[in-house]
C-alpha cells in the first residue's frame, strides 16, 4: 500500500506536474486513509481487497471525527483520485471509490473589495519608501491582474514585456499564461523597480536577484510576508473576515463581471480550468444587480 501511494504521489508531480503543496494535501489524505486501514484491517492489507464498504467506513470514521463536509470532500476525492491511477496502471480492475457520493458541500459566495475600498487601499501605502513602494506595486499588481499569491512571488524580472504591458505567470500544473496588466500597474512596478535595489543585502541571493518582488532582507518574497503585507492594508479599508491575497483576486473577477466582461474571457485571465470554477462569481454580480435595481426602480 505505502510502495502505491509513493507511486502516486511521483505520477502527480512528474506527470501532473502538481506543485508540492497540493501533493502534500494528497499524501496527508491518503496516509490517513493508510492508518485507518491499519488500525482496523492490517499493515499489510493487500489493495485489491479495499472494496466499496471499506472506503464508506472510512468516511464514516471522519464523520465521528467531527470533520467538516468541505474536508471529508477533498479526502474522498484524493482517494478517488488514488484508484484512478491505480486502474489506470491496471493494478485494479475497478475504481472501488467511484460510486460513493461525495458530501454536499454548500458553496460560499467569495468575499471582495468595493471599487470605494480598492482605491482607498491603493493610496495607503508609504511611497517616500522603498517598502511602500513595493507594497503599492504588489496591491496593484494583484489587483490588475486576478494572479495567485503563489505567481506572484514566483515572478521574475525577465517575466514582464514593457512593450505590451503584459507578465508571463506559471500557473498550476505549471501552465503558462500571458497576462496583460493596466497603465496604474506599470506606474506603480516602474516606481518600484527604480528603487528596487535598495533591498538587497548580505543575504540577497543569485534567486533573489532574479526575482521581481524582494523581501525586506532582500530575498524572494514569501507567502507569508505577501500575506502579512496585504491583509494589513485591507485591514484599513474593510472589515470583511478574511484578509488574504486571494480576497484581490475575487475582487479583480468581481469587478471585471460587473462591468460586463465575458466569463469566459475571465475564465482565462484566472487560469481556471473549468468555467463552473468561474461562475461561482455570477452570483456576485447578480446580487450586484439586484442591489442596484432595488435603488432604482421606482417599484422595486
Amino acid at each position: 500500500m505505502k510502495n502505491y501511494i509513493q507511486r502516486f504521489l511521483e505520477y502527480l508531480e512528474k506527470e501532473r506536474k502538481y506543485s508540492s503543496h497540493t501533493i502534500k494535501s494528497y499524501e496527508d489524505d491518503l496516509n490517513q486513509f493508510y492508518s485507518f486501514l491499519s488500525k482496523y484491517f492490517s499493515d499489510n492489507i493487500e489493495i485489491k481487497k479495499i472494496d466499496n464498504f471499506t472506503i464508506r467506513l472510512f468516511l464514516g470514521e471522519l464523520i465521528e471525527l467531527d470533520l467538516k463536509k468541505k474536508s471529508i470532500a477533498r479526502k474522498l476525492s484524493s482517494l478517488k483520485s488514488f484508484f484512478k491511477y491505480l486502474t489506470k496502471e491496471k493494478i485494479l480492475i475497478t475504481n472501488p471509490a467511484n460510486n460513493i457520493a461525495s458530501p454536499k458541500v454548500p458553496k460560499k459566495l467569495p468575499s471582495f473589495l468595493d471599487e470605494k475600498s480598492i482605491d482607498k487601499m491603493m493610496d495607503l501605502p508609504d511611497q517616500s519608501k522603498i517598502t511602500g513602494l513595493r507594497d503599492k506595486a504588489i496591491l496593484e499588481l494583484l489587483y490588475s491582474t486576478g494572479i495567485r499569491l503563489q505567481e506572484l512571488i514566483s515572478l521574475n524580472l525577465n517575466h514582464v514585456n514593457w512593450e505590451k504591458s503584459t507578465i508571463k505567470v506559471l500557473g498550476k500544473g505549471k501552465k503558462v499564461r500571458i497576462l496583460p496588466f493596466g497603465s496604474k500597474a506599470k506606474e506603480a512596478i516602474e516606481k518600484y523597480l527604480k528603487k528596487r535595489e535598495e533591498l538587497y543585502s548580505k543575504f540577497t541571493d543569485s534567486d533573489a536577484r532574479v526575482a521581481f518582488f524582494l523581501s525586506n532582507k532582500g530575498l524572494r518574497l514569501y507567502p507569508k510576508a505577501v500575506y502579512n503585507i496585504v491583509s494589513q492594508y485591507i485591514e484599513k479599508v474593510s472589515d470583511i473576515e478574511r484578509k488574504s491575497p486571494h480576497i484581490i483576486r475575487h475582487t479583480f473577477a468581481t469587478h471585471l463581471l460587473n462591468r460586463g466582461a465575458d466569463l469566459k474571457a475571465v475564465k482565462e485571465l484566472l487560469g481556471h480550468e473549468n468555467l463552473s470554477t468561474t461562475q461561482i462569481y455570477t452570483h456576485l454580480t447578480i446580487d450586484h444587480l439586484k442591489k442596484i435595481y432595488n435603488q432604482a426602480h421606482p417599484k422595486s
